[in-house]
């Protein structure tokens, strides 16, 4: 996932003035001014980093000097050094909490996602892991490119990246051949349209209708491979199958093992656990 440097830095900006507020008021009443400090960042558990990027961006637009020790998507150990930092005192203790909770959170979910994806590998299956759009808010960039970095698949960053119709969506419109219909009618081409339904039979509708793919929602391994079986019988080959829904570590290489091709996991993101990482000042 490529942005421009700028924008990212506007991104972990605003991150920045949010925590800080009118001051660190801490730094500023014990901490001299002009004094310069030597820091590491270091892990406190096993996993896999990201965010060592967007954490040296954050640290340099502060003009703090950087020097990385791990690279995005490596895995790391606990008490392994991930970066150095040098500069100035008051700078680094005000920016810490924002760069540690960037590191941990991102680390959190790429060392989740590289444990699903190595389970489906494992199991010597194709089908991807993905996240879904259970964010948190203002933090989708690097949620997502956490999942990226893991292994797994970002899918949707926004709503405009393909027509996804749901439940609410179809409560509305009335159905599934309806929905489809009218987004083949009134969308781009360029967009490819994926329907959730609730019962293998809406999933061949929904793929007779010209759906791009099917998703799955809530249904059991067993219901899964009985609804790909069904959409291979019928002929529709080349819709692709995502399941959603109730996807954990345990069932994993159940669904994989489904005919499916994609399996998208809200927990990745909404509910992560983030890896415990630490800024100790060395100097």
């Amino acid at each position: 996932m490529f942005v421009p440097r700028r924008i990212v830095e506007e991104k972990l900006k605003a991150a920045l003035e949010e925590d800080i507020g009118q001051g660190d008021v801490t730094a500023a009443a014990i901490i001299p001014a002009g004094l310069k400090v030597k820091a590491e960042v270091i892990a406190k558990e096993d996993g896999v980093v990201a965010g060592i990027e967007e954490a040296t961006i954050l640290a340099e637009y502060l003009g703090l000097k950087v020097e990385a020790q791990a690279a995005d998507g490596e895995k790391i150990k606990n008490k392994q050094v991930l970066m150095k930092i040098e500069g100035d005192a008051q700078t680094i203790l005000s920016a810490e909490r924002t760069l540690l909770n960037l590191l941990s959170r991102m680390s959190g979910i790429a060392t989740q996602t590289r444990t699903l994806t190595e389970v489906i590998k494992k199991n010597k299956s194709k089908t991807k892991i993905a996240a879904t759009r259970k964010t948190a808010p203002g933090l989708n960039f690097f949620d997502k490119k956490a999942i990226a970095l893991g292994g797994g698949d970002p899918h949707r960053l926004h709503l405009d990246d393909m027509i996804l119709i749901k439940d609410n969506h179809l409560a509305i419109v009335g159905g599934v051949e309806e929905a489809v219909k009218k987004a083949k009618s009134n969308a781009s081409f360029s967009k490819k349209i994926e329907v959730e339904v609730t019962s293998s039979e809406d999933a061949v509708v929904a793929a007779r209708a010209g759906a791009d793919i099917v998703m799955l929602d809530n249904f059991s391994p067993k219901q899964a491979k009985e609804a790909a079986a069904k959409l291979h019988k019928a002929g529709y080959y080349k819709v692709l199958i995502e399941v959603s829904g109730g996807v954990t570590a345990q069932n994993l290489a159940e669904y994989a093992a489904a005919d499916v091709d994609v399996i998208s996991i809200g927990a990745l993101t909404h509910s992560v656990k983030a890896l415990d990482i630490s800024l100790e000042i060395v100097k």
